[in-house]
């Protein structure tokens, strides 16, 4: 299971990457979501895969899921939703005033 998701966190990384590199303010936005959600994984991957057993409680053979990278990873969902949610803000409000989102158009417009 560690291989697979491992294997997606890597997917998610390049994608991201690749994305970032673009000239467009919406793969910028997208290439920045996809990291977000690849080091959420992998924090909840570095916490290690405990397969059925519950927080804090003890079983049988002293397995214990971690639950902090639980919660941190949680906290930082809720953290890139609200982020997002502001870059597409900003980013509707900047379409608006220049009429493109291509940042070499931009930089066209600021020279004439």
């Amino acid at each position: 299971m560690e291989i697979i998701l491992s294997a997606l966190i890597g997917i998610l990384f390049g994608t991201g990457v690749y994305l970032l590199l673009k000239r467009s303010i919406v793969k910028l936005i997208l290439g920045i979501i996809f990291l977000t959600n690849a080091i959420n994984l992998l924090v909840f991957i570095a916490g290690g895969l405990a397969k059925d057993n519950p927080a804090f409680i003890k079983q049988a053979g002293g397995m214990y899921s971690d639950p902090l990278p639980q919660a941190l990873v949680l906290t930082a969902v809720v953290i890139t939703f609200g982020i997002s949610a502001l870059i597409l803000v900003l980013k509707y409000k900047y379409y608006q005033k220049t009429g493109t989102d291509d940042l070499d158009k931009v930089k066209e417009t600021e020279e004439l």
